[in-house]
């Protein structure tokens, strides 16, 4: 199972791979947990990369495609992997592409997780964190707090000011802006596929392993 899965903010793609990657022992490869990996372990790419994040700047294509290289040599990617929310652009794919080619790895899928704006500002307008411990929860979901407080250790949740409905709704244009053509690039080459995202958790979960076939090694 070798992935890559698109969509906008809200969609879902971290909750599925995450779900993914642990019941089929593949790599769950987020770039931003990759940047602050190499930082906080202070690696020569870590250390670059940290030049550009602390002036403000993206953080090159180049070193980005390297991270990935190097996460792919990993044992866990070798079974399998998801990238999760990269590409975001067309260059950025054909670096990709270019990557997966030198390594002779084919990607069996690129979901595109489809949901309509509306879904997506109601899940991320409510969106709760907390500024201790980082713990995410929602208040659309049975399961959140009704003192509004962290199951984890009891501080008063909030929400960030890229989570508020004005902000969410200028975020998903910027990024239909962005990806449009990524989206096309992906549909020409035919490894294209769609889920419903505004379903429940579970049935985007299935109907992702329904549309890949469940594969879950390396042949």
């Amino acid at each position: 199972m070798r992935m890559i899965f698109l969509g906008p903010p809200g969609a879902g793609k971290g909750t599925q791979a995450v779900k993914l990657a642990a019941k089929y022992g593949i790599a769950h490869i987020s770039t931003g947990d990759m940047l602050r990996e190499h930082v906080r372990n202070e690696t020569e790419l870590g250390k670059e990369a940290k030049i550009y994040m602390d002036s403000g700047r993206l953080v090159p294509d180049e070193l980005i495609i390297e991270m990935v290289r190097r996460r792919l040599k990993k044992e866990d990617s070798k079974k399998g992997f998801i990238l999760d929310g990269f590409p975001r652009t067309v260059k950025q794919a054909e670096a990709l592409d270019e990557l997966l080619k030198s390594e002779g790895i084919v990607l069996d899928a690129v979901v595109f997780f489809d949901a309509d704006e509306e879904t997506l500002v109601r899940r991320l307008s409510g969106r709760r964190v907390c500024p201790n411990c980082n713990a995410i929860y929602n208040v659309y979901n049975e399961d959140y707090p009704s003192e509004d407080c962290c199951k984890n250790c009891g501080v008063k949740l909030v929400q960030r000011d890229d989570d508020k409905p004005d902000v969410v709704r200028q975020r998903l244009k910027v990024y239909e802006k962005e990806t449009a053509p990524l989206l096309a690039y992906y549909k020409d080459k035919g490894n294209l596929i769609a889920v419903d995202a505004s379903l429940e958790s579970d049935e985007v979960l299935r109907a992702i392993e329904g549309l890949c076939g469940g594969k879950d090694d390396s042949n």
